[in-house]
């Protein structure tokens, strides 16, 4: 009997910790979709996919800051913020302004929008843009070539780096999620 009742703790103890994590999670994900909304359209990006990409680079924790000085929600790196800043015609612009969400999100999707555009001539432009925003347009000029130059499924073959190419494929997937909970009626 005193087994029954450990396991029986247990499986509550498991139903409650799981419930408080998915919970923790809807917040989080929630918590910026106005910044993420007011982004995607300013620069006409999916507002689904900018979340993906905030999902993939911090987990939606604006505090997060990278190894290579990226910063936020998106993981701005300082030329690309830079250049976001120009663009808006911001004097005042610090690399550190990205910690707020708000101007993280407009800084990143901003960026993003401008790689879609980069790659509008493919089949799909999205896993050039986020292979390029995660690994730079360099290597994405060496993973393009033959049938990649067009053809995006091609193209993720191609992909040399492994954590690029998983970047790539992990965000299409939430993106894919993201598209689909939405057509539901979730954001």
């Amino acid at each position: 009997m005193k087994r029954r009742k450990r396991i029986v703790l247990l499986a509550c103890l498991l139903v409650v910790l799981a419930t408080a994590w998915v919970g923790l999670s809807v917040w989080r994900e929630r918590r910026f979709l106005s910044q993420i909304q007011t982004a995607a359209r300013r620069y006409r990006v999916d507002p689904m996919l900018v979340k993906a990409v905030v999902w993939r680079e911090s987990r939606f924790r604006p505090e997060k800051q990278g190894l290579k000085g990226e910063i936020g929600l998106m993981q701005i790196q300082e030329p690309a913020a830079r250049e976001w800043a120009s663009a808006e015609h911001l004097r005042a612009f610090t690399h550190e302004d990205c910690r707020d969400a708000g101007t993280n999100t407009l800084a990143g999707t901003y960026y993003l929008g401008k790689l879609l555009k980069r790659y509008a001539g493919t089949d799909d432009p999205i896993p050039y843009a986020l292979a390029d925003y995660n690994a730079g347009r360099s290597n994405v000029l060496k993973w393009n070539g033959g049938p990649g130059t067009t053809n995006s499924a091609v193209f993720i073959q191609q992909i040399s780096f492994p954590g690029t190419r998983d970047y790539v494929r992990a965000v299409m997937r939430r993106y894919a999620l993201y598209r689909f909970l939405s057509g539901l009626g979730w954001s």
